[in-house]
């Protein structure tokens, strides 16, 4: 049976990667964005991929459940889910404001909990699924939660998210773990960094493929575990 991915922020940078990966190994693949339009110019593509663009806004829960729910409908479970949308603002403490502090942890936190929330039955039920939840060394502890404020503090929170759900359900075969793709040449990472979106596709796709022996309720970067 070919495995269904939800890849969110699929139409650019590492999660267009993502998406074009799983493909390519020939998987289901939902592509979620925001904009249907531009899913659908990304798809262009993934020429002979077995890709599908669902619009989903994580600054809208209902709009998520509904969208996802519709999605299963169709395409059936979810088996993998790659949590991979992000959002950067450059502000420190000085400057931020609560709405950016409110749009990060919607977007890195809340979103990703709420998708959670409407795949991970199924996979518990079918004793199968993989959820990549897509962070930062920012966000870990081990390297000082130094970048942007809201940024830092809300991929610390997915990476804790990551952690709780994934000691809840550690007795399936459902594995959950974050990562780091690293500083990746894309809108967000900006110009001048030094890694490839392809490259840092890789470790998500990876984490998505493991067998029933793999790690849960870890961080990765470059397939190696960091520390929290």
């Amino acid at each position: 049976m070919t495995s269904t991915v939800l890849v969110t922020g699929g139409n650019r940078g590492i999660g267009r990667e993502i998406v074009r990966g799983y493909a390519q190994q020939g998987l289901k693949v939902l592509l979620g964005c925001r904009n249907e339009d531009e899913g659908l110019e990304a798809k262009k593509d993934m020429v002979g991929g077995d890709v599908h663009v669902i619009t989903l806004d994580l600054n809208n829960e209902q709009q998520l459940i509904e969208s996802v729910t519709r999605a299963q409908a169709v395409y059936g479970d979810i088996d993998i889910l790659i949590n991979n949308a992000g959002f950067l603002t450059e502000h420190n403490w000085q400057s931020v404001t609560t709405e950016d502090m409110q749009h990060a942890m919607q977007v890195h936190v809340y979103g990703p909990l709420s998708l959670i929330q409407q795949v991970l039955p199924a996979m518990i039920e079918n004793n199968y699924g993989r959820i990549v939840n897509v962070s930062s060394t920012y966000g870990a502890f081990d390297q000082e939660i130094n970048g942007p404020i809201a940024y830092s503090i809300s991929k610390a929170a997915l990476n804790a998210l990551t952690v709780n759900i994934a000691q809840d359900v550690d007795k399936t075969n459902v594995k959950i773990n974050a990562m780091s793709p690293g500083w990746v040449h894309t809108r967000l990472g900006g110009k001048d960094a030094s890694r490839t979106p392809q490259k840092g596709a890789e470790t998500a796709i990876w984490l998505g493929l493991l067998d029933k022996d793999g790690p849960t309720g870890t961080f990765f970067k470059d397939k190696q575990i960091l520390s929290w």
